[in-house]
């Protein structure tokens, strides 16, 4: 009798009590005006304040904010509303943040810090010197170490086709494996032909192992490509291995100097900048697409996978494995510093610097 009731009632003009009448597939649905559960925030119009003062970013670097060290997962929220005195689930959070114009969001890499006061200047620096260079034909050179990579059968960022329903296995957990270590790749990049090499080292990252592969370069591939060359410029961050206050680095460089006849100049990136380094953009965000979604299993997958990596432009590289062991905190004395032909540029002299050949006493 209720069912029969209620169908005479949606047939009813106007509905069962004077409401809308709405239909989906078929089937009637009915509500009175003003019917229904009232909104949290209708109920409770304190509690929008109270989670804005929960979310919103300047309050939540306050000390004293009770969610300053904590996730803010809309659980945690409706928790600490609820010590507050107002009731909301997790899933009235959600729909309260979505209303408030919030959405969950990754981090963006954005910031470069403080922004120097030459920083341009430096760089229409390094643009004249490599023009420069280039007219002269002389080699020019970008360098840097790619990030540290575990060997293993881990996961790897990206997507790459599989069979259906046939994913790649890869361990669950990043822990590096004792006995396959991890690969440092250094590159070379060549400014002017479009071709590099990359040597995976196995200890550690430091000055040594970094001229070692400027070395290689020039043994490899430099000295054949650039019969004539008296002269190599090279453009590098003012950190790590290669950095503007790493003494190991110009003593290494200075030894290169003398062994292959060259007059070294250095221009360093300006802080802050190391995403403008040509070798970023124009070699290793291509080696990096190239292994995309592919276990580094082992080194002999990694050098083969840096050594396939080419792009329509023409990109070509050498992948070579570096076996030997580099120490880290090696100490350079004053007395050593004092020994390299060194000779710094009036303008910022800790960002451009030259190293010429020291004639060898025989």
């Amino acid at each position: 009798m209720t069912v029969y009731a209620g169908l005479r009632e949606v047939d009813r003009p106007g509905g069962a009590s004077g409401g809308t009448t709405s239909t989906n597939a078929g089937t009637a649905r009915v509500r009175s005006a003003g019917a229904g559960r009232p909104k949290t925030e209708t109920k409770s119009p304190e509690i929008v304040a109270a989670l804005n003062q929960l979310v919103e970013p300047t309050t939540r670097g306050d000390p004293m904010s009770p969610l300053r060290w904590t996730l803010k997962s809309t659980r945690v929220l409706s928790q600490e509303l609820a010590r507050q005195g107002f009731a909301a689930s997790h899933t009235t959070v959600g729909v309260l943040l979505r209303g408030m114009g919030y959405s969950l969001q990754c981090t963006r890499k954005t910031r470069e810090g403080s922004r120097h006061e030459d920083r341009d200047g430096q760089f229409r620096r390094i643009n004249d010197l490599v023009s420069d260079y280039q007219r002269r034909r002389q080699p020019v050179i970008s360098v840097d170490a790619k990030k540290k990579e575990l060997v293993g059968d881990f996961a790897n960022r990206g997507r790459e086709w599989q069979p259906k329903g046939r994913p790649v296995a890869v361990r669950v957990h990043d822990f590096m494996d004792e006995d396959l270590g991890k690969a440092i790749p250094y590159g070379v990049y060549d400014l002017t032909r479009n071709d590099g090499l990359v040597s995976v080292g196995v200890t550690h990252d430091t000055a040594e192992f970094a001229v070692a592969t400027i070395r290689r370069w020039w043994q490899d591939i430099g000295q054949l490509a650039y019969p004539k060359a008296t002269n190599l410029l090279i453009t590098a961050d003012g950190g790590g291995s290669n950095g503007v206050r790493v003494r190991l680095w110009k003593v290494e460089l200075q030894r290169f100097a003398d062994e292959a006849g060259l007059t070294i100049r250095v221009a360093h990136l300006p802080p802050g900048t190391s995403k403008w380094n040509k070798i970023e953009h124009r070699m290793f965000s291509r080696i990096t697409h190239n292994w995309r979604g592919r276990p580094l299993a082992s080194l002999e997958v990694i050098i083969g996978l840096i050594g396939a990596t080419t792009t329509t432009s023409g990109l070509r590289i050498k992948a070579v494995l570096d076996d030997r062991r580099y120490e880290k905190g090696r100490s350079v004395s004053d007395a050593d510093m004092n020994a390299l032909a060194l000779v710094t540029d009036r303008f910022h002299g800790e960002w451009n610097y030259s190293l010429r050949p020291r004639q060898i006493k025989g």
